[in-house]
């Protein structure tokens, strides 16, 4: 019988229901899911963390489970030798006290993390699949790098979020190919942060249209009460299908305005004419507390509700699920190219934002590619029920 694949994890710091915690727990643990329990396939053989917090649950949780921890990335990645000595590795880069630049965006050290880990691979001349948790990186620059480093070493790769697999209501999957003008996405919470979420939620649907994947030529961040006039006619429909199946605080009702404290808008010009935008209220505490989606495929609207759930974050499964996948097989189970144009995006329009809400010309996101023959792991059901969060009793995550 062959050995099982040996994972590294490099984490920024792991509390709890941080990153860290809700994806490296359930390769210890195992997956739960609507099908129950599903134990992990691999072995997570070494961990790094960049920083301990006065809430740190992974010192314990390495003691726990005997995974030896290093005070280094290289260290980790040879198991405290002078060679590559693992089989994967996850690198996640959320969650920790690190600095803000001018323009709102968090610091995290994803390139500092890949740089290393594909230095390791680099020297041992043995590729490795590689995640990395949420975008690339804050900048567009770093990301580019990234990705070109991975191809150029030969890593497979995978990144981003948990928004495309979270639960459909009603199901919804655009047919590839499919003659889509206009989609829109409702989102919520911190601009930068949630804003990821958001537009990665709206291009894992875009991208399946006519000819896949042209890049975006186009950007704009618009803010406050000038979001109404921006929001034209047709957004306007796609935003009030959307909200009707958002998640919302119990009782919140009203128009888009009273629903939409401290409103952004995002606005998306792809090359081949599509229009994408992201609609969301700067905060956590307001009436939307989720996500949703419409777009308009030959005319008509379609919408679907994206649906998320608590402890244990059984969504954080089925994106473990598909990276487990990667690292058994070396395959991909979404595309990496996704997540360098979200990350692009989002970048161009906190610049965007950063310069009065200007709207910025972006040739250099002409990232042009097709959605994986391979479907993702992901939930087919309509939203977990109460019956399948039995089946997830999963602590510590």
């Amino acid at each position: 019988m062959a050995s099982r694949k040996r994972i590294a994890a490099i984490v920024s710091t792991c509390f709890p229901a941080s990153h860290a915690d809700v994806i490296v727990t359930k390769f210890l643990k195992g997956f739960p899911t609507d099908e129950g329990l599903l134990p992990p396939e691999v072995d997570i053989v070494s961990l790094y963390m960049d920083q301990l917090s006065d809430r740190d649950i992974g010192t314990a949780m390495a003691q726990q489970f005997g995974v030896p921890m290093y005070p280094s990335i290289p260290q980790a990645l040879c198991l405290g030798g002078k060679e590559l000595a693992v089989d994967g590795v996850l690198a996640i880069g959320e969650h920790g006290d690190y600095a803000y630049n001018e323009k709102g965006q968090k610091m995290y050290p994803r390139r500092h993390f890949f740089e290393q880990i594909a230095g390791v691979i680099a020297t041992a001349g043995r590729p490795v699949p590689v995640f990395t948790d949420k975008h690339l990186s804050y900048c567009w620059d770093d990301a580019r790098w990234i990705c070109d480093r991975a191809r150029q070493l030969r890593i497979p790769m995978m990144a981003g979020s948990t928004i495309p697999l979270f639960w459909r209501r009603p199901w919804l999957e655009h047919e590839v190919g499919c003659e889509l003008t206009d989609a829109l996405v409702i989102s919520y919470g911190d601009i930068e942060a949630y804003g990821y979420h958001g537009l990665e939620g709206l291009q894992c649907m875009v991208e399946r249209r006519r000819g896949g994947e042209t890049g975006v030529r186009a950007v704009q961040c618009v803010e406050g009460p000038a979001v109404w006039a921006a929001l034209d006619g047709p957004n306007r429909e796609l935003a009030e299908a959307a909200v009707a199946l958002v998640d919302r605080q119990e009782g919140a009702e009203g128009p888009l305005e009273k629903l939409f404290e401290d409103p952004v808008l995002f606005q998306l010009e792809y090359t081949d004419g599509c229009r994408g935008a992201l609609l969301q209220p700067n905060s956590y505490g307001g009436a939307i507390r989720g996500w949703s989606y419409a777009g308009r495929v030959g005319g008509q609207v379609q919408a679907t509700g994206l649906h998320s759930h608590g402890d244990p974050y059984p969504h954080f499964s089925y994106l473990g699920l598909n990276v487990q996948s990667m690292f058994l097989t070396g395959q991909p189970r979404t595309p990496v190219e996704r997540t360098l144009l979200v990350t692009g995006v989002l970048d161009a329009l906190m610049e965007s934002r950063h310069q009065g809400h200007l709207r910025l010309p972006t040739p250099h996101l002409d990232v042009i590619y097709q959605p994986l023959a391979d479907a993702p792991i992901r939930p087919l059901t309509p939203a977990p029920s109460g019956a399948s969060t039995q089946a997830m009793h999963h602590t510590g995550s």
